[in-house]
């Protein structure tokens, strides 16, 4: 019985070294000593530390904890720098030697997943290296286009050759954080468009195709690609959102369905797909799409689908937020505003029978808003018979003396000038109207529905040309349907 002894006690430490828990990553940083080095990883477009370590005399140094590192790319800081990147993947037990003088040509032992990160680095540089004289003509100016065909030639042969590298890397070792870091930077291929049974090209084969293809190198649902050197999670559904899809908020938020969708298995994933499209669509460049910003609160946190990782004062300020919007988003009808003018007597918006009412929400002392009041004031002059407006002017200050000046001074007198304060109303005019900065605007139609908002004045003309032209082009078709 004797002599299987050996081959047990084999067994029993192979078992112990799969059973590992928690991490331990050590390190010898030839050139380091007596200080100390802290343990950084990435989360989106953040760093954060979780670690501390003593760097001794010789260099050496670790990380440890019963508990394991969430997958994604590391890095070591010193002094208050960044220093290197590196991975941490399935197996958190293992070793890295490098020097101060080229950290990049480091030596990883017992564990696969940073030899390909580093080995990676490394063929990069050397391809790199090799197309320096290459780029060097291409960027040269004083060649004709002719005499860079060589060059185009030879970078183009590098490239294809890094690509090929990484690409065999990531397919031989498909479950590394190497490779899925690697997957990331992979294009889609879209083949031709087909011809349909007519005999025509079916023009809208290649943005299907791209949009139900657009992910196959990125696994959403992988937490580990939150944490990379660059926010490429954030990048990638943005691309995806603002360049795949009309940017309207049905269409939108369809969209983002189909990415949560994608995403529910892994908490992770869920919270952070759902607080960057909040974040995008918080404050968007494009009008009307901060309704995706309060649906997705009504949707995913009003819901409590967000209570288990959200704090009650978040999710509060959220709501708040929200709410402030959704009183006033485009295509939505904008409430009534009753308030007193310079004389005291009550004006109604409602009681405007112009095609279209601009709502203007301003403060007597606020510098932008004595910029912008003028060029209002033009616009109205030029063009309020032409497009039928008028403007309902707010005062958002209690002084009727200041409003009183303001009107003299920017020559307002033809609007319908109130004080917001002096209201009628049981809410106060910036709950129904989201107004934090001034000025403010607002556009709404002959039924008081909101078609636009947050304009700059020198865009008003554009947009009520272009609003008619597709005001009389939508009756068009009705009448022509009707036929």
């Amino acid at each position: 019985m004797k002599r299987w002894i050996p081959l047990l006690v084999l067994c029993l430490g192979c078992g112990l070294a799969v059973a590992q828990t928690g991490y331990k990553i050590e390190f010898q940083v030839k050139g380091w000593k007596d200080t100390t080095a802290y343990l950084g990883s990435y989360y989106g477009e953040q760093t954060r530390l979780n670690d501390t370590a003593r760097v001794s005399s010789t260099g050496q140094f670790f990380f440890d904890n019963s508990k394991k590192l969430p997958q994604g790319v590391y890095f070591i800081v010193l002094n208050k720098t960044k220093i290197f990147d590196f991975v941490v993947g399935a197996n958190q037990h293992f070793r890295i030697e490098t020097s101060k003088d080229d950290y990049s040509k480091a030596t990883v032992k017992n564990d696969l997943d940073n030899s390909l990160f580093f080995d990676n680095l490394k063929n990069n540089a050397e391809r790199s290296k090799e197309a320096d004289p290459w780029i060097a003509i291409l960027r040269d100016s004083t060649l004709k286009d002719e005499q860079k065909k060589e060059a185009r030639e030879k970078f183009s042969k590098i490239s294809d050759q890094v690509m090929a590298y990484q690409k065999q890397v990531a397919e031989k070792n498909p479950t590394t954080v190497t490779a899925r870091l690697l997957k990331t930077t992979f294009k889609v291929e879209v083949p031709e468009a087909p011809k349909k049974a007519n005999g025509t090209i079916d023009s809208t084969f290649q943005l299907r195709y791209y949009r139900q293809h657009f992910f196959d190198n990125f696994d959403l649902a992988d937490d580990a690609l939150i944490r990379l050197p660059r926010p490429v999670y954030q990048e990638k559904v943005k691309e995806y959102l603002e360049k795949l899809y009309a940017p309207v908020p049905d269409t939108i938020l369809s969209a983002i369905d189909g990415l949560v969708a994608k995403v529910r298995k892994n908490p992770e994933t869920f919270k952070y797909l759902v607080w960057s499209c909040m974040f995008h669509y918080q404050n968007p460049e494009i009008m009307g799409l901060d309704e995706v910003f309060v649906r997705l609160y009504d949707k995913y946190f009003a819901t409590g689908e967000m209570d288990f990782w959200i704090s009650a004062s978040m999710k509060k300020s959220i709501k708040d937020y929200a709410d402030k919007l959704r009183t006033s988003l485009v295509g939505k009808t904008g409430a009534n505003l009753i308030m007193q003018d310079i004389n005291l007597q009550p004006k109604s918006m409602y009681d405007i029978k112009n095609k279209y009412t601009i709502l203007w929400i301003y403060d007597p002392d606020c510098g932008h808003c004595k910029e912008e009041t003028p060029k209002l004031v033009e616009f109205y002059t030029k063009n309020h018979t032409k497009f039928d407006f008028q403007v309902f002017s707010v005062a958002s200050d209690t002084s009727l003396q200041k409003m009183r000046n303001f009107i003299k001074t920017m020559k307002t007198e033809p609007w319908i000038n109130v004080n917001g304060p002096r209201s009628y109303m049981e809410q106060h005019y910036s709950k129904l109207y989201y107004a934090e900065s001034t000025p403010s605007i607002y556009i709404l139609d002959r039924d008081h529905k909101i078609i636009a908002k947050k304009l700059p004045v020198k865009q008003l003309e554009d947009f009520f040309t272009r609003h008619e032209k597709f005001v009389q082009s939508r009756k068009s078709g009705v009448q022509k349907g009707t036929k």
